[in-house]
């Protein structure tokens, strides 16, 4: 008996550890399990480059999502590695995978290009920019519209007292923030998780 109970002791904390082993794979699959292998092969890579360059020590704790913006106007937003902005219609571009991150209260984020380690900033003229280095112009509001799309605004900079928002025209060119409105559709983006219909189709 008391043999059984020994051996029963000793097994029940590692079926514990398997069964709690097979929980955390099982969620990682299911958080994966939406992406395309081109979009996931992008995730991984990046991160990877990720872990050895991020200079986030100040605003450890925040929330983060990897997220692609979709504007109203169609285009997927992305930084290039020379911190070019633009959009791209393309849904498997590494370039238009996000780091997302709250850096304070109110809505205030900071926007980085995963692939190409450049923040999205505005300059006092409003014009969007690729930042290697996070300053005060990299930080954005987020809104959220009637309409279920969000918007985000210079939380620095406005024009005449106007927000100037992150907006992407309808030919995929990022506009100067003072010809930008709140009510403007090329201001309006989806926050998009990576999904099964965005697989390419050659």
């Amino acid at each position: 008996m008391l043999k059984w109970m020994l051996a029963w002791n000793l097994q029940n904390p590692l079926s514990g550890l398997y069964l709690h082993a097979i929980f955390l794979f099982g969620s990682f699959c299911a958080v994966y399990s939406d992406c395309t292998p081109e979009q996931l092969a992008a995730i991984m890579n990046c991160s990877r480059h990720e872990r050895y360059t991020r200079n986030y020590d100040y605003m450890e704790g925040g929330d983060v999502r990897i997220r692609q913006l979709f504007s109203r106007t169609q285009w997927f937003l992305t930084i290039d590695d020379y911190g070019n902005i633009n959009g791209t219609q393309d849904p498997t571009s590494c370039y238009s995978i996000l780091e997302i991150r709250t850096v304070s209260e109110g809505g205030i984020l900071a926007i980085k290009g995963i692939k190409s380690q450049h923040y999205i900033s505005m300059n006092k003229a409003g014009q969007l920019q690729g930042k290697r280095i996070y300053n005060e112009n990299c930080n954005f509001k987020e809104v959220f519209l009637e309409n279920y799309f969000n918007a985000y605004s210079s939380a620095k900079w406005t024009k005449n007292g106007k927000e100037m928002f992150i907006a992407l025209s309808q030919k995929g060119k990022p506009l100067r923030g003072k010809k930008t409105r709140r009510e403007h559709i090329a201001s309006h983006f989806i926050p998009m998780k990576c999904r099964e219909d965005e697989r390419r189709v050659d």
